[in-house]
């Protein structure tokens, strides 16, 4: 019977473009689908932005444009990365839609109705000056977890910790720098505490990774608390039923954005969504995520499906994170690469497949190690994929009038099924997640039909008239190999698919293989897959690098002129410039100004400590693109108190002013804290 089943990905959200990290899960989740749609199954990937919540706020008041007008210009921007990737949902929506608000609205109802939904009096800090609450992201402090300072009032980005923005140490209102104070709000809050007994049953009924499960299980024996679903404007998102001012947390509509996105698709084809999420549905649904999300998906979400009168999920897959080279992702050393600057310079598959050999059915992280990578693509993928069909194309096209041998040789038939036999084994691994150990076989294939090819020397035979027949029978055998590994891979590779059933002039399916491909005209082989080159990588991370920071010196067309330098000052005696204090400093945040035209919020570290400087440098960077990258300061200069708050020393920079205005960047291994003499 086939199987009916619906997945999802976790929603991408709608405030910056994609990148490598994001491309671990939406790319374990397409291998996953495209498997499923192989094996014969009717598999639905449905899919959105996440368009909700205070940094889309923050970031389209930076960009000086409406938070609809944010969200349509990203979701453009991931279309197209999403295309250019190869991944195949069927549907990819937003929760800025019209289903999404029928929907969080109808299950919200529903579990107010059933008394899940309890209203309570708590403090949330509160911006006297602005006269407003304070929306998480809208306030910063330090971590009440690990103490790290300048944490926003939702997580730390340090220790992944998650918290109230009233648990902050320290905080300073990111709208008017003032200290907020705090005040009574009335919130609206879901039942959890409630759902223990049925959470506890349901995380440990194998729906889950048995690590995952284990981490649930200690904030199930803490006891659940009661989770505050509501928020206070200004907030851009939706406004709940009957209470003026308040709107729905982000998290309480992403994940009702997956059945929004499933009706936006039934709308457009003609199925009734819900067959799938009814309580009896016999229907399977998967969730891939990654492991600092488990809880919203594994606790919040099942407890709301379940109260609401929809069906839960069959399975919630957990990743780990990526890291490149063993580290953290990082625009200044060049590793926190976006899709896009990856396409422009390298295959897609490239990345698939590498993703693929190294992933499992585990939440531990994956390490893209770049020298690895360009070992592995170039090994597997060229020199034992793809290099099966281009031993042996040519013979078939020149000799042969490119035409496969009409009857398989029976003296290898026996080998052909012992081939077909390890399917089984493959598709399991798929099923599992277990992509890697997959990966591991069919390369065991791969070696098996060079090995074939080299003790059968059709190179060697051709020169001999007697031996005609036999090279046809050896590339016959040869790209009937060829015909199975790729098939068997299609789901890591839809493109080298794609280009080899052109290529074969066959469809690729689990059911032609069966039976070897002869008396069979191909086509004319085309190199299907180029090595990787070191040069290749080089330059993504240097075109990640320079996205980091300004733009490189421009042209002599538009170099300045002297007329354009200002004058030298008035001299000055070397006592006074001993006086100066330069340090290196690494901005560790940076954020604009409400209010401020020119004004840029960094948050530096220095070695010894962190310092808050207001620097006119907005009208060159985006605050996002400064975030990891070192610069020189003015660490002795006296503080100066400002509207905005308190400045701690100057930044420098160089150029005429406006977009033309370059702070300065030391050589690599400068550290912060490093005295510039």
């Amino acid at each position: 019977m086939t199987r009916q089943i619906l997945v999802t990905a976790a929603l991408p959200y709608a405030n910056g473009p994609l990148h490598i990290g994001h491309l671990l899960e939406h790319i374990q989740t397409d291998i996953w689908v495209r498997y499923q749609r192989l094996a014969g199954n009717h598999c639905t990937w449905v899919w959105a932005d996440d368009a909700h919540g205070t940094p889309i706020m923050l970031r389209a008041q930076a960009e000086g444009i409406s938070p609809e007008a944010l969200i349509e210009k990203v979701k453009a921007s991931h279309e197209a990365d999403i295309q250019d990737f190869l991944l195949s949902p069927n549907v990819f929506h937003t929760t800025h839609s019209e289903e999404n608000r029928e929907l969080a609205t109808l299950i919200y109802n529903r579990l107010n109705d059933g008394g899940h939904i309890v209203k309570r009096t708590i403090k949330q800090l509160f911006d006297e000056q602005e006269s407003m609450f304070l929306p998480d992201r809208y306030v910063k402090g330090e971590c009440p977890n690990c103490n790290s300072a300048d944490q926003y009032g939702d997580n730390c980005e340090k220790c992944s910790a998650t918290y109230d923005a009233t648990e902050l140490k320290n905080p300073i209102s990111q709208v008017s720098g003032k200290t907020p104070v705090l005040k009574d709000s009335e919130q609206y809050f879901f039942a959890l505490s409630k759902f223990g007994d049925m959470l506890k049953a349901w995380t440990t009924s194998g729906t889950l990774q048995n690590e995952v499960a284990n981490k649930l299980k200690e904030w199930l024996d803490s006891g659940l608390q009661d989770w505050d679903i509501s928020r206070n404007a200004p907030y851009f998102g939706f406004e709940i039923p009957n209470a003026p001012g308040k709107y729905f947390y982000v998290w309480l509509d992403a994940p009702i954005g997956y059945i929004a996105a499933h009706k936006h698709l039934g709308d457009k084809e003609g199925f009734d969504y819900l067959d799938t999420w009814k309580p009896d549905s016999d229907h399977e649904v998967y969730h891939f995520i990654g492991k600092d999300i488990a809880n919203f998906h594994c606790l919040f979400w099942p407890a709301m499906l379940e109260n609401a009168g929809f069906r839960k999920p069959n399975g919630v897959f957990c990743h780990g994170f990526l890291t490149v080279d063993g580290a953290k992702m990082s625009k200044s050393r060049g590793t926190s690469i976006t899709a896009r600057t990856w396409l422009d310079h390298m295959s897609p598959e490239y990345l698939r497949y590498y993703y693929a050999a190294k992933l499992n059915d585990s939440v531990t992280d994956l390490n893209l190690n770049l020298e690895d990578f360009i070992t592995r693509v170039n090994s597997d993928l060229v020199g034992k994929v793809v290099n099966i069909a281009s031993r042996c194309a040519g013979f078939i096209t020149k000799k042969f009038d490119g035409k496969l041998s009409t009857d398989y040789p029976a003296a290898e038939q026996n080998n052909y099924d012992q081939m077909i036999s390890t399917q089984q084994i493959i598709l399991d691994y798929y099923e599992q997640r277990e992509f890697g150990k997959a990966m591991r076989e069919i390369m065991l294939l791969a070696e098996h039909a060079n090995t074939y090819i080299n003790d059968a020397e059709p190179w060697v035979k051709i020169k001999q008239d007697d031996q005609q027949q036999a090279v046809q029978d050896i590339c016959t055998v040869s790209l009937n190999y060829y015909r199975l590994i790729i098939t068997f891979l299609s789901p890591v590779l839809p493109e080298l698919a794609t280009k080899t059933e052109k290529f074969l002039n066959t469809k690729l399916t689990l059911e032609s293989l069966k039976s070897p491909l002869v008396n069979h005209s191909i086509n004319a082989y085309k190199p299907m897959m180029m090595r990787v080159e070191d040069k290749q990588v080089q330059a993504v991370l240097e075109a990640t690098k320079e996205s980091a920071g300004p733009e490189a010196a421009a042209p002599a067309s538009q170099a300045a002129s002297t007329q354009d330098i200002p004058p030298i000052m008035d001299t000055i005696e070397i006592d006074d410039f001993s006086k100066l204090d330069f340090r290196i400093a690494c901005i560790v945040d940076a954020q604009p100004v409400e209010g401020a035209d020119k004004l840029l919020q960094l948050t530096l570290d220095i070695g010894l400590e962190q310092r808050n400087v207001f620097a006119g440098i907005k009208s060159a960077y985006k605050p996002e693109d400064l975030i990891g990258r070192h610069t020189v300061m003015i660490a002795n200069l006296k503080p100066r108190k400002m509207r905005f708050g308190l400045s701690e020393g100057m930044v420098l920079a160089a150029g005429p002013g406006g977009s033309d205005l370059y702070i300065l960047s030391p050589d690599e291994g400068a550290t912060p804290g490093m005295r510039v003499k």
